[in-house]
């Protein structure tokens, strides 16, 4: 049976009416697409979507930031991992502001090896840190310097930012896994920290024997980028935390004079004045971070004898955060996941030997909880903590931050600290205590202390106002001052404050610095940018034993698989055009 002559022009016909309805389709969809701005991200956690408050930082952008990321060379698996997703999380970015621009730049492209050291050099002023690492060569290993990180250029301004997640005893998958996941977060964070112009204030509280300005200077250094960082004296002062401020119609309002305060371990009493001071600083949306310690102990007196006492401190504040939500315990933890200390062994002519031993006063916190202050963080060094237990209104939301490991033991006050703790190996069973919490974070409504019960010395001074309770508020109560406090060493006849985290015996640095970081900026944050920070991306790494183990078969099904299914899409064609062109 022959075709017709009409037929052949009607599917002639057909195809060039479908082929022109195909490019106008096309032409209209692009029209339409330059117009209107989607995207579409399929994956299961979102990896390709920014959040919210990331595309609204994007949008505010008025000028070229530019992204040198010194992420380019021969790396293994995972650094190239890193480094692609990077460039994807840029490109990310890129898609919602035409202002983000970038270049990928190979620190140790440099052939001369005193030109590769000037520019380790260059970078490591910058503020980039270097790693070392292994790379697999035709000679063999190769030790390889790299430099996870970018440097970030915006109006003349220059800000470096680590790429890669420092997480003690973390194995390396983890660690690569971390830093992907925090890669919206750090470029966001770098992004915000040059294009802030108007900075929120906080304060440090001093006249309660607060940690001295030396002891505070790295974080307060820190802290600078994003807060005008002051430090105000209480003492009594009605006007230290807040000020009347005279409204339109000529009446008067308290208004608080900074977002946020930190007391940052304070060892001697605080009268009710002051207390009250800060309670209607809180009622009136004024967030607090306080580092109080239950207990007073030092490694002071270690120096001289082996032996000291941990003795129960109360500066009168039990009450107060007990009202907010929270009981700091009279107590002393001793954690099996311990900060080494030196200790002399023995001596070698006349000098002293030292060996490290874990000192089981001094706990090293791991996070276990997934809120944006903890995740991902390091691991923070504390000395002499406390344990923190949750108390009272069931509208004040308790998160608790940081805990003591399984291997914990509880010594209640007095408690007796002596360097032959070092001399014998523990007992577990002495070690069997719960873990305990040492940093709580309280979110809700908080009612006065002073509701109720206001004091003649209040009474008398009109001028303060008094508010009842506050609907939304927050604060973090930590049991530790030293994690907010960095080493110190004499430089030159002057005293020079180290990072906070970094531990001078060890050398190790902690997250000690982040963990403060976060914890003021989750209290004064009103951009959501610290959202970001509890996004989870999974690493769906291979396995490594299973696929050995079923090597062969995988061979035959990518090998086999494309021929088979080549085969059979070929079979049905010809099957259906047998049926469709039979006579």
């Amino acid at each position: 049976m022959e075709t017709s002559p009409k037929s052949h022009t009607d599917i002639r016909r057909n195809n060039i009416i479908q082929f022109v309805l195909a490019v106008v389709i096309i032409i209209l969809i692009n029209v339409i697409g330059s117009f209107i701005f989607t995207r579409f991200d399929l994956t299961t956690e979102n990896r390709y979507s920014l959040s919210p408050s990331t595309k609204k930082l994007l949008r505010e952008t008025d000028d070229i930031i530019y992204f040198k990321v010194y992420l380019d060379g021969e790396f293994p698996a995972g650094f190239k991992l890193l480094a692609r997703s990077t460039r994807e999380m840029l490109d990310e970015f890129r898609a919602y502001s035409d202002n983000i621009e970038y270049e990928f730049i190979n620190p140790s492209a440099a052939e001369n090896a005193k030109t590769r050291g000037e520019i380790y050099e260059r970078l490591i002023q910058q503020g980039l840190e270097p790693t070392d690492i292994n790379v697999r060569k035709k000679q063999g290993q190769e030790q390889q310097r790299i430099f996870p990180g970018a440097l970030v250029t915006y109006k003349g301004r220059e800000i470096p930012v680590s790429l890669l997640a420092d997480q003690l005893g973390a194995p390396p998958e983890a660690i690569i896994n971390n830093s992907i996941q925090a890669l919206e977060y750090n470029i966001s964070n770098a992004i915000r920290k040059l294009s802030t112009t108007s900075k929120p204030e906080i304060a440090f509280t001093s006249g309660h024997g607060e940690l001295t300005p030396i002891e505070t200077a790295d974080i307060t250094y820190s802290l600078s980028d994003y807060y005008k960082v002051e430090r105000v004296k209480i003492s009594g002062n009605v006007n230290a935390l807040t000020e009347r401020k005279e409204n339109e119609d000529g009446s008067f309002s308290i208004v608080n004079k900074f977002k946020a305060i930190v007391i940052a371990k304070p060892d001697s009493v605080f009268s009710e004045k002051d207390k009250f001071i800060i309670d209607q600083f809180i009622m009136q949306g004024g967030r607090v971070l306080w580092l109080v310690e239950p207990v007073s102990a030092t490694m002071d007196s270690l120096k001289t004898t082996d032996n000291s006492v941990g003795i129960t401190q109360d500066i009168n504040l039990n009450d107060q955060l007990f009202k907010y939500g929270v009981r700091l315990n009279s107590n002393l933890l001793l954690d099996l996941n311990a900060l080494p200390i030196p200790m002399i062994t023995g001596h070698t002519g006349n000098q002293p030997q030292f060996s490290f031993f874990p000192w089981y006063f001094f706990p090293v916190l791991a996070a276990t909880s997934s809120h944006p202050i903890v995740n991902n963080l390091n691991a923070v060094r504390t000395e002499f903590v406390s344990s923190i237990d949750t108390v009272g209104s069931p509208v004040i939301r308790k998160t608790s931050l940081l805990k003591t490991s399984e291997y914990t033991r509880i010594a209640q006050t007095p408690v007796m600290i002596s360097l032959d703790l070092l001399r014998k190996d523990p007992d577990p069973k002495d070690y069997a205590d719960p873990p305990q919490s040492v940093a709580v974070l309280l979110e809700g409504e908080f009612e006065s202390l002073f509701n109720n019960r206001l004091t003649s010395e209040i009474s008398q001074a009109p001028e303060l106002g008094f508010t009842e309770k506050v609907k939304d508020n927050r604060m973090i109560v930590i049991s530790d001052g030293d994690i907010i406090k960095n080493q110190v060493q004499m430089n030159n006849g002057n005293l020079m404050p180290l990072p906070l985290g970094y531990d001078r015996h060890t050398g190790q640095t902690f997250g000690n610095s982040d963990f403060i970081m976060n914890c003021v900026n989750y209290l004064c944050d009103d951009t959501g940018l610290m959202s970001v920070r509890s996004r989870e991306l999974r690493l769906r790494a291979l396995d490594v034993t299973r696929a050995r183990n079923q090597l062969l078969m995988w061979q035959l099904i990518n090998i086999a698989a494309p021929v088979l299914l080549v085969i059979l899409f070929g079979m049905i064609q010809f099957t259906i055009r047998k049926r469709r062109y039979a006579s």
